[in-house]
């Protein structure tokens, strides 16, 4: 199985984990001398297989991912942890940028005019080449999700 089946398995997975237990709290209570559609216990057995399932792929793909080479320097892992840096540092100046290009076209009764403290171009310019390095790295990680055989 490839790397990528694997993690496309893994978000499956969570969907109907996710259904099992929306499932299992509709049922959960009913009216005094009714029964519920569905039987809790056996929606808890498939619950409990799902998480089985689940924790099996998390670990090889983990494996898997901290075993492959990803360049000279770095692993399959720490390609990821760099991809999600790229994107918190991305966000976070975007935040910024957001908060500092609020235009107030109305003065307060006071005349108060609120300025931005920040080089706003600067930080596009500096949010845009995250934003590019981070498509890069993630291109190449799905190209090497497709091509890399999952480690048991």
């Amino acid at each position: 199985m490839r790397l990528a089946e694997a993690l496309i398995l893994r978000a499956d997975v969570q969907k109907r984990y996710n259904q099992v237990k929306s499932r299992l709290t509709a049922n959960a209570k009913v009216q005094e001398g009714d029964t519920p559609p569905e039987k809790p216990e056996e929606l808890l057995r498939e619950l409990e297989q799902l998480l089985k399932e689940q924790g099996s792929l998390v670990r090889r793909i983990n494996r898997t991912n901290c075993a492959v080479a990803f360049d000279e320097k770095r692993t399959i892992a720490d390609a990821l942890a760099d991809r999600d840096i790229l994107a918190q540092h991305r966000h976070a100046l975007s935040e910024l940028i957001e908060s500092a290009s609020v235009r107030q076209d109305r003065f307060t009764r006071t005349e108060l005019r609120y300025v931005s403290t920040v080089d706003i171009a600067a930080l596009q310019r500096q949010a845009d080449q995250l934003a590019k390095e981070y498509r890069e790295l993630d291109i190449r990680l799905q190209e090497l999700n497709w091509s890399t055989e999952l480690v048991d």
